[in-house]
């Protein structure tokens, strides 16, 4: 499959930026800034036209950085690609940035703008002011700093291999022989996999050193205390506070990590373990092989398509779009970065998943939460401006991880025999619950990181290791493991490359485990308030959005507590 070079994709007819553009110089992109600033408007009629060229504009920007991010992640051994990337994010994006304000505050300053349609448009111009009021010149150089860093992350991660068996495996290939049923196998797996990120732990240090002290001069320059603080503002987070993840970091720990031990210790009991260590924790405790729902990368699309044609045709028939157009690199190699994502391509419509599938349940998982935001990507492109089509992250993760609920009832497609089905499903319902306290570790981490400005590497690694304790079940055993225990959080990659952006995550695990019981009581009505709730892209409140799916968006004690049980209860069918 040729994923990096795709194909030219069919696009809708450009009206005011020319098809032959070019991205290779600034000059080239300065006329079009120029030619929006300078327009007058002197009417609502001509605001609308001046919006969709604006949104043409901004389209046309997104996607060309979206390919040359894609290709640079697909191969991190291309000096093409490395280049193509940083060329954008060090020359077109920083001379771009002024012009964008330029243009946000033109807008902002229209009197017009008071008759645009309050109720599509409101969330879009708040959204304007907010990036108006954060905006600051000097600060576009750090981006620019950040932008590198973060793709030095990606080749270091990209390029880390281990042995097994005599061959070389990444490291999300040699994850599986975590499953194995022979616990030497596991240790030896665990221990090479770890002996290999930590080759590295002086040099990711380093780099997350040069991040924070880059993103504390973002928030110093922009008037926040710390780069927490600035991080909400620029998430643009005006539905809840930073109080509210404490609260929800809380109801984590009163009314999940209870459970989670109690499974923890059922694991150990019934491996007929002495202790429980970090290697026997995906192992199937029957003593079954590791579950093997596909064979490679077009067989987990085949499948996948199929899945999603259970759940509603429309859904397979945007996969298959995107498969026609070859946006996919789904198996996992060297020299390809880390991680999974969706993303949107703005002018196209068609998004492209990236993943590191090496034929796991997990891997299985990540397919259709990635489907759930391409699905996401397509019922949202019709609305009129490409900034209403970037809602934030807690309505995002709903569409992904809302998926990985609802097409469990479909599994059966991945799944011939009834005993392994049923194994996919307690795995996924018990990994949904395990989510919660990791998201909360790492939102908590992070919280720690920025209010504690000017720590050591080794406060870093005591704080890491405390806040892990916290929320990880007692019943595992890292004695002996403490290098690796207080260097995990370096494999998480939003630590590095998305600060913050984590505990939407729980947040939107807790909306999807709800959408999930719609589904089960009404799967057309629960759909039906899926897309309602999708198509409305960023024109409401996170909230509104919610509700508009048929959801609370809460994360009361009291309400983590309604929906662990509803899991237990569906656990226990399955026993």
């Amino acid at each position: 499959m040729d994923v990096v070079n795709s194909q030219t994709v069919s696009k809708n007819k450009r009206r005011f930026i020319s098809d032959s553009l070019s991205f290779e110089s600034w000059e080239s992109l300065e006329p079009c800034f120029r030619n929006l600033e300078e327009r007058e408007i002197t009417s609502e009629k001509d605001l609308m036209n001046w919006l969709l060229d604006y949104s043409e504009l901004d389209a046309v920007f997104d996607e060309e950085l979206a390919w040359r991010y894609i290709r640079s992640t697909c191969d991190t051994t291309s000096d093409d690609f490395e280049k193509a990337y940083d060329f954008f994010v060090s020359e077109i994006e920083p001379n771009a940035a002024p012009w964008f304000q330029k243009l946000n505050t033109k807008l902002d300053a229209c009197p017009f703008r008071e008759k645009l349609d309050p109720s599509v448009y409101a969330i879009f111009l708040r959204t304007v002011h907010n990036d108006i009021s954060l905006y600051r010149e000097k600060n576009i150089p750090l981006f620019t700093d950040i932008d590198k860093l973060k793709q030095d992350y990606g080749k270091i991660m990209g390029d880390m291999m281990v042995e097994m068996d005599g061959k070389e495996f990444t490291i999300q290939q040699a994850n599986n022989f975590l499953k194995s049923t022979d616990r030497s196998i596991r240790k030896n797996a665990f221990e090479k996999i770890w002996n290999r990120r930590l080759e590295n732990r002086e040099e990711l240090d380093k780099l997350f050193n040069s991040l924070c002290t880059l993103r504390q001069q973002v928030a110093a320059n922009t008037g926040f205390e710390n780069f927490r603080d600035y991080s909400f503002a620029a998430l643009g987070r005006f539905d809840y506070t930073k109080e509210d993840c404490f609260n929800f970091h809380n109801a984590v720990a009163a009314e999940v990590v209870p459970f989670i031990s109690e499974l923890e210790t059922e694991r150990k009991i019934k491996l007929g373990l002495a202790e429980l260590r970090p290697y026997d924790l995906d192992v199937d405790v029957t003593g079954k092989p590791a579950l093997k729902p596909f064979l490679n990368g077009e067989d987990l699309l085949d499948k996948t398509i199929e899945c999603l044609k259970r759940v509603r045709p429309a859904y397979a028939g945007y996969i298959s779009t995107m498969r026609k157009l070859g946006h996919f690199d789904l198996d996992s190699r060297k020299g390809k970065a880390p991680g999974g994502y969706n993303y949107s391509l703005s002018e196209t419509g068609v998004p492209f998943i990236f993943m590191n599938s090496a034929g796991s349940q997990r891997d299985l998982v990540t397919m259709v939460h990635e489907a759930g935001h391409a699905i996401h990507s397509f019922l949202e492109f019709p609305l009129p401006l490409n900034s209403l089509k970037n809602p934030p992250s807690e309505v995002c993760e709903l569409a992904s991880m809302s998926m990985e609920l609802i097409s469990m009832e479909h599994w059966n497609v991945f799944y011939d025999n009834a005993d392994d089905l049923k194994r996919a499903k307690k795995e996924q319902l018990q990994k949904a619950l395990g989510t919660l306290p990791w998201v909360a570790t790492v939102d908590k981490f992070q919280h720690w990181i920025y209010e504690n400005a000017n720590h050591t590497n080794e406060e870093r690694s005591a704080a890491w290791t405390s806040i892990m304790k916290h929320f990880e079940s007692p019943v595992i055993d890292w004695s002996g493991m403490e290098m690796i225990q207080k260097n995990n959080w370096h494999r998480q990659l939003h630590i590095f490359e998305v600060p913050f952006y984590y505990i939407e995550y729980g947040m939107a695990q807790l909306g999807a485990i709800a959408m999930w019981r719609n589904y089960l009581s009404d799967p057309e009505k629960a759909l039906n308030g899926y897309e309602a709730a999708l198509k409305l892209g960023y024109t409401k409140s996170i909230g509104k959005i919610y509700e508009a799916a048929g959801l609370r968006f809460d994360f009361s004690q009291e309400y983590v507590r309604e929906l662990v049980n509803f899991v237990k209860e569906q656990l226990h069918k399955l026993d």
